[in-house]
């Protein structure tokens, strides 16, 4: 018998949801066929099977959630085995079953030893945190977990150095269950949900997968990053005008032209070369502020899956066209699911353009661990005053937000400004580049 374990599908990755079996239990399959499709929060990966034979057991059904080293199939391959297989460890359902009723007290019953680990499987833990462990000589498999999914915190590593008790237990069904800061200090209780049934019929869907990491990330970024916004609209007259032409001089031919989308990756990425701070992490740890030398932007792509973030690397030292290239190309992996996940990392600032969409403004979410992302409204042509005349121009809404422990209003104004010039004078700064 072969066991198959949910192999590493990233650095980060800890988990997967089972999104398609493509052979059910007591069929055959040959090596190297498609198994099982699983999505993690950065991609969806097909699974091909590590050996030929049938498919005794199944670790679990559509809609599951399986952690790394989790054995996810038996496969009778023929080999002589002496030793029964044991059962793979149980699946974490995608979503918990509301609660129905509380249960009747019961006298307080002795602490259970915490959960035990499979020795050679990896420990969920973020990558902050491991390199932390490795700096405190720790071994993340003898420390109690507390954070969610049985994540190892910064916390955690701190109480088993000083030889504190392991971290409390999870609120009961029916209890508030407390949140948790970055330090481990609880701010605030949430409480149960109400029974929405009683005013009318309702209809449940499992947070899954994608979706479920994005609203993870996101409550991560609003408690641990003081967000601030700096607004402002660019004249995008000129540039939509030689957008125009080039739409124009390459018809006919298999090169796309540029979107305003490239142009302002461009502009931003000209921009992040004297406004280091938004091209940077605060490292809470160490307490220091990591300035990167590399400037790689992440495109927001709403998969209807979920939004996904791929990565344009090098944009500082790319064209207008390759950029907008870049920037195709990975969209529509990411809409397909074939992304693949190393295209998902490595990000330093972000860009998210609700303009196809609608909207005159937006107030973004950072991408944590970055400190900034732009928001883009939708382009339209409004009445100006320039040189004491009233003129129509075209007007591009810009969102700047970003963590104020790293940079303050002034720089924010001022990076913005720069953005602004050199998109409504496209020619002065892409002679050359574009």
């Amino acid at each position: 018998m072969y066991e198959f374990k949910l192999p590493d599908l990233g650095e980060g990755v800890h988990e997967g949801e089972i999104l398609k079996w493509h052979v059910s239990e007591g069929g055959t399959i040959a090596e190297d066929a498609p198994l099982v499709d699983v999505e993690t929060d950065k991609a969806a990966v097909t699974i091909p099977s590590p050996a030929a034979g049938t498919l005794k057991r199944l670790g679990g059904k559509v809609g599951d959630v399986v952690m790394v080293g989790n054995v996810i199939a038996v496969i009778d391959d023929g080999a002589a085995s002496g030793a029964a297989v044991p059962a793979p460890a149980p699946a974490r359902p995608a979503q918990a079953e509301a609660p129905t009723a509380p249960a009747p007290a019961a006298p307080p019953a002795p602490s259970a030893p915490p959960p035990t680990r499979d020795a050679a499987g990896p420990v969920p833990a973020a990558p902050a945190v491991r390199r932390l462990a490795r700096e405190m000589g720790i071994d993340l498999h003898q420390v109690t977990p507390s954070g969610p999914g049985g994540r190892v915190t910064a916390e955690d590593l701190n109480r088993f150095q000083a030889g504190g008790s392991p971290a409390a237990a999870p609120a009961r069904a029916g209890e508030p269950a407390m949140a948790w800061t970055g330090g481990g200090i609880p701010f605030f209780d949430v409480e149960p949900m109400p029974d929405f049934e009683q005013f009318g019929e309702v209809e449940r869907e499992p947070l899954r997968s994608i979706r479920r990491k994005v609203a993870h990330r996101m409550v991560s970024s609003m408690v641990m990053v003081p967000h601030v916004a700096h607004m402002d609209e660019a004249d995008v007259t000129e540039l939509e005008r030689y957008r125009v032409r080039e739409k124009e001089r390459l018809a006919g031919t298999d090169a796309a032209p540029p979107t305003l989308l490239a142009f302002v990756a461009k502009a931003v990425a000209e921009g992040l070369k004297n406004a280091r701070a938004f091209n940077a992490s605060l490292d809470p740890f160490r307490e220091e502020i990591v300035y990167k030398r590399y400037i790689n932007i992440g495109i927001a792509v709403d998969t209807g899956r979920g939004l996904i973030v791929p990565v344009v690397r090098g944009v500082d030292t790319k064209s207008v066209m390759e950029i907008a290239a870049d920037i195709r190309a990975l969209a529509e992996r990411a809409r397909a699911g074939t992304v693949d996940v190393s295209e998902l990392r490595g990000g330093t600032f972000t860009i998210t353009n609700v303009g196809p969409l609608g909207g005159t403004a937006l107030l973004p979410t950072i991408n944590y661990p970055e400190v900034a992302i732009l928001g883009l409204g939708k382009v339209q042509e409004k009445p100006v005053v320039r040189d004491g005349e009233i003129v129509i121009r075209s007007i591009l809404p810009l969102s700047l937000a970003f963590d104020h422990r790293v940079a303050d209003g002034a720089d924010a104004a001022r990076f913005v400004s720069t953005m602004m010039a050199q998109l409504a004078d496209p020619l002065s700064w892409l002679a050359g580049k574009a």
